[in-house]
C-alpha cells in the first residue's frame, strides 16, 4: 500500500532522472553540433584530394594509363567495418546499423572489423565474430587516433588475410532523428569516382605538375582518401548517435513527465485522506472526552 513517504520518494527519484534526462539531452545537442562541425571541416582537405587525383590520373589518362593497376584480380575476400556505439540509451541506433552488416556479411567469409562493442555484441550474436575492435572516440579529438588504427588495419588485412575489398556500413542522420544505415566502399576506390576524377577540369588557368613518382604520389592520395572518408563516416555516425539518443531522452522526458504528474495527483490525494482521517480522529475523540450532560 502506498504511503506519503513513499509517494514522497517515488516524487524526489522522478524529479532526479528528469534532471538527468534534461543533462544528457543537452550534451547530445552539443554534440551533434560538435561532429556536424568537424565533418564540414574536413570538406576542404576533401576537395584538395580530389584535385590531386584529378591532377594525377589526368596525366595518366594522357598517357595512357588513366587507372592505377589493380594490385590484385578482384578474387580475394571482401572486408566490412561497422561504426556503432559503445554507450546505450539511443534507441535502435545499433540494432538498425547491425541488421544492414549481417545483411551484407550473410554467408561470406568477409573479415570483420567493428567500431563500438554494442554494435559487435549484436552482430557476434549473429554468428560474426570480428577480426578487430575499436572503442568509438569520445570527442572529435579521437578521430584522427581512431581513423589511422583503422586504416593500419586495412593495410594488415590486404597483405595478410587476402583483402581485395574494403566497405564501411554506418548509420547517418535523416531529418532530426532517424538513423539510416549507409554502405561506402572504401578499397578499391569505384569506378564512377575514378572516371569523375580524370573528366574533372582543373579550377585554375595553369596546369598542375608535380615531380615525385607518379604511383607513389598517387599511393598516398588514395591513402589519404581513405582517411577523409572514414573520418567522415565517423562525424555522420556520431551525429546519428546524438540525434537518436536526444529523440529517445525527449521521449523519456515526456513519460516521465506523466509519471510525475500521477505520483503528484495520487500525493495530494493520500494527504487530503490523511488530514480527513486526522480531522475524523480528533472530532471523535472530543465526542468521546464530551461529558455526558
Amino acid at each position: 500500500m502506498e504511503t506519503l513517504e513513499s509517494l514522497s520518494e517515488a516524487l524526489g527519484t522522478t524529479k532526479d532522472i528528469q534532471s538527468i534526462v534534461r543533462t544528457m539531452k543537452s550534451l547530445s545537442a552539443v554534440s551533434i553540433r560538435q561532429y556536424e562541425r568537424a565533418e564540414e571541416a574536413l570538406a576542404g582537405y576533401s576537395r584538395t584530394i580530389d584535385l590531386g587525383l584529378s591532377a594525377v590520373l589526368g596525366q595518366g589518362r594522357s598517357l595512357g594509363t588513366a587507372f592505377p593497376a589493380p594490385g590484385r584480380d578482384g578474387t580475394g575476400r571482401d572486408a566490412l567495418i561497422v561504426i556503432g556505439s559503445d554507450r546505450g540509451l539511443c534507441g535502435r541506433y545499433n540494432d538498425v546499423v547491425s541488421r544492414r552488416a549481417i545483411e551484407d556479411l550473410g554467408a561470406a567469409d568477409a573479415v570483420l572489423g567493428i567500431i563500438g562493442v554494442r554494435a559487435a555484441a549484436r552482430i557476434e550474436a549473429a554468428g560474426h565474430v570480428a577480426d578487430t575492435l575499436f572503442t568509438v572516440p569520445g570527442s572529435v579529438d579521437g578521430f584522427t587516433g581512431i581513423v589511422q588504427s583503422v586504416i593500419i588495419t586495412i593495410d594488415r588485412w590486404t597483405a595478410e588475410q587476402d583483402v581485395s575489398r574494403v566497405r564501411v556500413v554506418h548509420n547517418r542522420r535523416v531529418g532530426q532523428n532517424t538513423a539510416q544505415p549507409v554502405v561506402h566502399q572504401l578499397l578499391p576506390i569505384p569506378k564512377d569516382d575514378l572516371e569523375r576524377a580524370t573528366t574533372t577540369g582543373w579550377p585554375a588557368r595553369g596546369l598542375p605538375f608535380f615531380r615525385m613518382d607518379r604511383d607513389v604520389l598517387l599511393s598516398w592520395l588514395i591513402r589519404e582518401r581513405l582517411f577523409v572518408l572514414l573520418y567522415r563516416a565517423l562525424a555522420e555516425a556520431l551525429a546519428s548517435e546524438h540525434a537518436t539518443r536526444l529523440a529517445a531522452m525527449q521521449n523519456a522526458e515526456r513519460n516521465i513527465k506523466d509519471r510525475r504528474d500521477d505520483l503528484a495527483a495520487a500525493f495530494r490525494q493520500k494527504r487530503q485522506e490523511n488530514i480527513t482521517r486526522e480531522l475524523l480522529d480528533v472530532v471523535a475523540g472530543y465526542e468521546a472526552a464530551r461529558p455526558v450532560e
